[in-house]
Parts: structure tokens; C-alpha cells; sequence
């Protein structure tokens, strides 16, 4: 899967993204761990809840026509309904768009979607997909191998369309494409220049787009000289002009309300009885804000799923009989949470992206291991968490046969703040008459940490890493902003000193979070280069070990002896650790709360509650 920003605050999503890796706003709390200080009192719960009435989701539910719907919430809007422009993990587009492929939930094996069954040859080299046979997209149209060639060729492989698809789609040093042809009516080969382990994953997981919908806004250009494409399929596109394929399609989206998807009537799936799927009818994306208000829509009846997050995990337990829900357990979630400083020594425009006083503490690998040193991760599981989480250390999932353990090699960094402080004093940073920090020029050490605001495991998490801090004489300024405000500073302006933050959507392939190591990845967000069309940056500078773990995954994803590709891995998060680009905190559990009239749930922590929704139903409560 591709890394994206995560966003979601209930279930993985129905697809996969062929590994790429993105953001996530809120810990992919298909998880059960527990926030950081106590759990608003029930009558604080109750008068929110009746100030909320007004939008509560239980209130359409009731009065819309009785059909099959599902309803659970997001933590805010999405920026776009174009697949390869969004660098967030937004679940109506795993819900709106399929691949060739589909990857189970529960195994993690790769399944046939629009590809009824595929070839592979003797050298790995190549693979010929085969077409089901009457495809059709959204609005009815044929759905054919030229809208494969057009999705790969035309957008995905176009050097004018920047995405994070494109990134690990790339094969060898010199970053090649595969070469993707039609060989037949139903028949599309792909070939790769040179051994490239996950191809069949990779080409077989990114969606497919509609030609005769989009080629116009691809092949034409706007008054910037860009693609008309960068900006097509906006939010503020009439549903009716998205056209997809995957089991729903776009019914509406009102702004900070909801978005609606209903079943797509052209999708392909039917059960043995030749049953149009999925059953569920209606999937509503209820737009909570925050945490809190998604736990008062789900305690009041208005959701069918809530991610469970550590601070209501003891509350909702007790619940479970009473509110007929069953909170799932996944075990350890598929998604990172860290801490990341800013390491562009660039400039743009003419203007240095970081100050350069912060920017030389930053790029200290001492001061980073420091700060590592100096967070009590321990302190986060018991408080925040409440003891629903573990350590993590790694940017590769513990799910995953190429995660490396601290037995086996792994840097670790136990809370040891003498250890921290010396490392400190080895760096020149010296603590004045104040007991503040200050680098050997005099300066006081104080930097700006944000996070998305509404994420309150974050919010506490940064609430403690002040603390932490502050005991090495450090000032943090901590604020929580708007999640897309972030996502733009991250990925647009550069203009950020620290973060808390995650990733989600690599699973267990680690060729899957390239697009975060690359040096020229669109998610390499600790010294994020400039992306295609934006403003050229001056003096960006790339560490030795950036490079080497960039150059690593490129290894990693042409040796197809899977004992040497581990060995691979295990180097690069060894560096990952050594020289910290992010500085990881907690691994939680995935847990989540369904209502028992969600019938055949097949929960994990790989695919969330949701993953099969074209064989899930309703049924009536008991």
C-alpha cells in the first residue's frame, strides 16, 4: 500500500492503495487505546450531546427512507474526489475506486477485482491481467483496457501529474515505468525494466480512471500551464460528474455535514444467487470534528462503527451489552505515530524555509537522539493510552516478516534523560542560569510542535512532549491546527519546525512507504523536496544516510530472494533509528466498536471492521 496521510477516525478502508503510504489524522483507531486525561464526566457528555441534537446523524437516519445504510464518522472534509491528488487517506475514494486487484482484509493475499485472474512470467518480469468480461463504470459507460492504458500511461506515469502513485511505481535507479500494453480485448501486460519484487501488488492495487470522463482535462492545460487534471474532481464537483467504479459512487457531500456514497449500480460483484452487491445500499461519512463529538454520536445511536480510542475504551467496554456493539481487537494497528523536526536546510524565494539558528538544531543528530531520549513513552502508554499500547521503534509494521526487532539489532531509545543531556552537552548546548537550553551561540532553544487539532490522543501527546522537553530546558510552543491547514504546510509551503503526526497504508509490504523514503518522494515530509509545479528550493541538502535509505528501498524492491530483501530492510531501519528523521512514540491497538446489526464482520487490524463491505448487511436489533 502507498503511505497517505491518515485521516479516518473508524475503520481501515474497503481497498488498499497499493502500498502506498499517507498522513493519518487520527491513529487508525480501528484501535482501542485511550487518550491521555480522563474521559469528560457523564453529565459534561450529556449536555454536549444535547447541544449536538441538532446534528446528529441518528436524526437523517430516522427520518430518510428505511434502506440499508451504515453510517460512521470522519474527522474532517476531504480536499479532493481525484484519487492521485489526495496525499491524505480519504475512505470514499477506497469506496468510489478499484484496481486491478484487491487485497483480503484478513490474509493480507491479493484477490481478483476488475482483473478476473492474472499471468506472471518465469523472470517475474512481466504479468498479463485479464479483464472480467462487461465492466462498466458508474454512469454505464464500458469499462476496458484503454482506460487501464490511460490510467498508468497518461496519468499515473505523466511527469506533469505529481502523486504518491507514481512515486512507487518507479523501478530502479533510474526510476523507471513499467511498460503497460494491450495485448488482447481483455488483456493488459505490464513489463518491468528490471526485477521489481512488488509489481503484481503494486500495479494491480492502484485505481483505475475513466478515460472518456477525464482524458480532456488530462491532455489540456489551464491558464497556469499545468494539467487541467491537478485540479479536476474537486469537492465542489456535482456528484453526478465523478464517475467510478469501485461499489459506491459519490450521492452527495455537504461541506463540515457528510458525505453520502450510495451502491454503484454498475459495480461488477454479485453473490451466487446472482444478487446484485454490496447489500448495504447507503455508506455515510458523518463529518464529527473531533474525537468527542463521534463518541457522543456513536453512545446516542447515530453510528454504526466507531474507532475506539484509548480514552473511551473503559467506557465503551462497559457499554458493549447495553449499546448492542461488540469492540473488536486486532491487535497492534498498521500505522506509525511520531515526532518529526523540519530537516530542509532549503530556501524559497529567496527565504530560508526553517530559520537557520532552529534549522542547525534540527539537522544535529545528537540533538534529535536527545530528544528521543528525553520522551517518556512509557508515561504516554499508562496516561494516554491507558496501557492499550507498546512502544514502537520502527517504521515498518510488527506485522511484517521484514520487521526488525531491538533483539535483533534494532536502536532503541528507552526514556533516559541523563543520557539526553549528555548527548546534548556533546552537541555544544549548554543550560544558562535559568535552567533553559541554549546552543552554543547564546540562542534559546524554543520551536513551534503542531498536530491536527480534534485528534485528542495527539493533543495529549504534545500536551506531554512539552512537559518532556521542558525538563531538558527546552520551550515548545505547541499548537493544534486544522488538519488540511497541516497537510498544506507539510506538502505545499514547508513552513513547519516539528510535528506529531502518522502514517498509515504501507501493511506488510515495506516497498509500500518508498514515497516517504525517497529523497524525491511527494511524502518525504522531514526534508520534502519540491513537487512537480511548485516553486523551485535552493540549497536543499541530502544527508549521507537520507541518501542511503533512499537508495536502500530501491534495492529492497529489485532483489526477489526474500532472505536478502530482509536484510535490506533491516538496514534501513537501522539508519531510520540511528539518525532519526522521526522519532516514533506509541503503537496502539486497533480496536473498534460495531453494532451487532452489522452482520459478517471479519475484523483485523490489516482491514479494519469494514474491509468486506460488499458482503456485510443490516439487520434489525434484536
Amino acid at each position: 500500500m502507498i503511505f497517505r496521510l491518515f485521516s479516518r477516525l473508524t475503520v481501515r478502508r474497503r481497498g488498499w492503495r497499493s502500498g502506498r503510504t499517507g498522513f493519518h489524522q487520527s491513529p487508525v483507531w480501528t484501535v482501542g487505546p485511550k487518550l491521555r486525561w480522563a474521559v469528560p464526566s457523564l453529565g459534561v457528555l450529556l449536555v454536549m450531546a444535547i447541544a449536538l441534537t441538532g446534528c446528529n446523524p441518528s436524526r437523517f437516519t430516522t427520518q430518510a427512507a428505511q434502506v440499508p445504510r451504515i453510517v460512521l464518522a470522519e474527522l474532517s472534509d476531504p480536499k479532493t474526489f481525484n484519487p492521485p491528488m489526495s496525499n491524505e487517506v480519504n475512505p470514499s475514494l477506497g469506496l468510489m475506486f478499484s484496481g486491478l486487484l484487491s487485497q483480503n482484509g484478513q490474509t493480507g493475499e491479493l484477490e481478483p477485482e476488475l482483473a478476473e485472474s492474472w499471468e506472471i512470467s518465469d523472470d517475474q518480469q512481466r504479468i498479463t491481467f485479464t479483464l472480467r468480461d462487461g465492466l462498466k463504470w458508474s454512469d454505464g459507460e464500458p469499462l476496458t483496457v484503454d482506460d487501464v492504458l490511460f490510467s498508468f500511461n497518461d496519468i499515473y506515469f505523466n511527469p506533469n501529474i505529481p502523486s504518491s502513485e507514481s512515486d512507487i511505481l518507479r523501478v530502479g535507479v533510474e526510476g523507471k515505468f513499467p511498460t503497460v500494453t494491450k495485448v488482447g480485448d481483455r488483456q493488459v501486460e505490464f513489463a518491468s525494466p528490471e526485477p521489481f519484487a512488488p509489481l503484481l501488488r503494486f500495479a494491480g492495487g492502484v485505481p483505475i480512471l475513466p478515460k472518456h470522463a477525464l482524458a480532456d482535462y488530462v491532455f489540456s492545460t489551464g491558464s497556469d500551464g499545468k494539467p487541467r487534471f491537478l485540479s479536476v474532481w474537486g469537492t465542489d464537483t456535482p456528484p453526478s460528474e465523478i464517475v467510478c467504479n469501485g461499489p459506491y459512487r459519490l450521492r452527495s457531500y455537504q461541506p463540515a455535514e457528510r458525505i453520502t456514497l450510495e451502491r454503484n449500480p454498475h459495480y461488477w460483484r454479485k453473490d451466487a444467487q446472482g444478487n446484485p452487491q454490496p447489500y448495504i445500499e447507503q455508506y455515510i461519512m458523518q463529518i464529527a470534528g473531533s474525537t468527542d463529538t463521534a463518541l457522543i454520536q456513536f453512545r446516542s445511536g447515530g453510528l454504526d462503527v466507531l474507532g475506539v480510542t484509548p480514552d473511551y475504551f473503559a467506557l465503551l467496554k462497559r457499554e458493549e451489552e447495553r449499546g448492542n456493539f461488540t469492540i473488536y481487537n486486532g491487535g497492534p494497528a498498521l500505522t506509525t505515530t511520531f515526532l518529526a523536526f523540519n530537516l530542509n536546510q532549503g530556501s524559497r524565494n529567496g527565504r530560508p524555509l526553517v530559520d537557520p539558528i532552529k534549522s542547525r538544531w534540527f539537522n544535529s543528530v545528537e540533538f534529535r537522539q536527545a530528544v528521543a531520549y528525553a520522551l517518556d513513552r512509557q508515561r504516554m502508554i499508562n496516561n494516554i493510552y491507558q496501557g492499550v499500547g507498546v512502544p514502537q521503534d520502527s517504521p515498518i509494521n510488527k506485522q511484517s516478516p521484514y520487521h526488525l526487532s531491538p533483539e535483533e539489532g534494532l536502536p532503541v531509545y528507552d526514556y533516559n534523560l541523563d543520557k539526553a543531556k549528555e548527548l546534548l552537552q556533546q552537541a555544544g548546548f549548554r543550560t544558562n542560569a535559568q535552567g533553559r537550553l541554549t546552543d552554543a551561540d547564546g540562542n534559546l532553544v524554543r520551536f513551534t510542535l503542531i498536530t491536527n487539532a480534534g485528534n485528542k490522543i495527539r493533543e495529549s501527546m504534545g500536551a506531554q512532549i512539552k512537559q518532556d522537553l521542558d525538563k531538558l530546558g527546552m520551550t515548545v510552543d505547541f499548537q493544534p491546527i486544522a488538519f488540511n491547514t497541516l497537510v498544506g504546510k507539510l506538502s505545499d509551503t514547508l513552513d513547519w519546525e516539528a510535528h506529531i503526526l502518522g502514517f498509515s497504508g504501507a501493511g506488510v509490504e515495506p516497498d509500500g512507504s518508498r514515497n516517504v523514503w525517497s529523497v524525491d518522494g511527494t511524502l518525504h515530509a522531514f526534508n520534502q523536496g519540491a513537487l512537480r509545479g511548485q516553486d523551485p528550493i535552493e540549497g536543499r541538502v541530502i544527508a549521507d544516510w537520507e541518501q542511503r535509505i533512499s537508495d536502500l528501498y530501491i534495492e529492497g524492491s529489485q532483489q526477489l530472494d526474500d532472505e536478502k530483501r530482509k536484510a535490506i530492510y533491516a538496514e534501513t531501519q537501522r539508519l531510520a533509528q540511528e539518525y532519526l528523521p522521526f522519532i516514533h512514540l506509541v503503537n496502539a491497538l486497533s480496536l473498534s466498536a460495531v453494532r451487532n446489526t452489522v452482520d459478517g464482520v471479519k475484523f483485523s487490524a490489516l482491514g479494519g471492521a469494514l474491509w468486506n463491505i460488499y458482503e456485510l448487511r443490516k439487520i434489525s436489533p434484536e
